[in-house]
């Protein structure tokens, strides 16, 4: 008879919330060179475009200069002088251009001026009024342009920072822990049977199980897969996308593609869940298990032997 994965009580699930946030609280509260560092960043970009632009005079932004610009990778910092932020994405379409690149940028004159223009359409005049009435900014107007800008793409590649070194870390810290129990990381392959992926003492890291990707996939020792998202939240809200949206939605295919004789969908938590939420997912068969005890983890894959 096969080992069935564990299931938590309301208790136990709000005693393990309230460590993993205080885990989070603590790390995210401790001192990082993180802000200082992409903030120095984005000030030398905004610092170059601005030598590259004359200031943003419009009198003499030319194809040329925006030319060069782009070659010096001054795209990102182009994209934020619009009030919002145009995304890569947004400004190929809304350009209407085949490509944003500084290669092609370099060689098409009219897709150059076309994404300039959309920029220009939609130019933060807060933080650049020079732009709307031409000439040159005042000392104080540069200053406080290249100051707004440099932390407004800072804040953006920070939080984009978390959001990926979350996941890579928490990955990371499952791949770890499994090594200790004696598995061994093998290539990443498409599972579409459940004979196929690793093989008894293997794991492997991205592999597409049936037609969802999962982030580690374990080689039980009863044969069955053990298909483990990795889930890091910052706030009870964005626990729900995280958790039920997103790995909940993945257990409930894997199982009906399947069945639960053959996968055991799970889930490594840090951060920040609402309780009710956990429950939930747990109701949708998905196996719960926190990166500040992976100790019950290893209980459970030893149990399948």
């Amino acid at each position: 008879m096969t080992s069935a994965p564990p299931r938590w009580t309301a208790t136990e699930l709000a005693e393990d919330s309230a460590t993993s946030a205080a885990q989070f609280r603590t790390e995210r509260l401790a001192g990082t060179d993180s802000w200082g560092t992409h903030y120095s960043q984005a000030r030398d970009k905004f610092e170059l475009l601005f030598s590259q632009l004359s200031d943003l005079n419009p009198c003499a932004i030319t194809d040329a200069n925006l030319t060069k610009a782009y070659g010096l990778g001054l795209g990102e910092a182009l994209r934020y002088l619009a009030g919002p932020p145009i995304s890569d994405d947004d400004l190929k379409v809304l350009a209407d251009v085949d490509s944003i690149a500084p290669g092609p940028l370099k060689k098409d004159a009219d897709a150059l001026r076309k994404v300039f223009g959309v920029i220009a359409r939609v130019i933060d005049p807060h933080r650049f009024p020079w732009m709307e009435t031409g000439g040159a900014p005042t000392a104080q107007q540069r200053e406080a342009a290249l100051l707004a800008s440099s932390v407004l793409l800072a804040a953006q590649r920070i939080a984009t920072e978390r959001r990926t070194e979350g996941k890579e870390t928490q990955e990371t810290m499952v791949k770890d822990y499994l090594r200790t129990l004696g598995f061994t990381e093998a290539p990443a392959a498409a599972i579409n049977t459940i004979v196929k992926g690793p093989r008894p003492m293997q794991f492997c890291a991205e592999c597409q199980l049936g037609e969802r990707k999962a982030d580690v996939v374990v080689r039980l020792h009863d044969t069955r897969l053990m298909a483990i998202e990795c889930k890091v939240s910052n706030s009870s809200t964005n626990s729900v996308k995280r958790l039920n949206n997103d790995a909940a939605v993945k257990a409930e295919y894997w199982i009906k593609q399947f069945g639960t004789a053959q996968v055991v969908p799970a889930a490594a938590l840090a951060g920040v869940f609402k309780v009710l939420n956990l429950e939930q997912a747990q109701t949708r068969g998905l196996s719960l298990f926190w990166s500040h005890d992976l100790d019950k983890l290893g209980a459970f894959i030893r149990s399948t032997g």
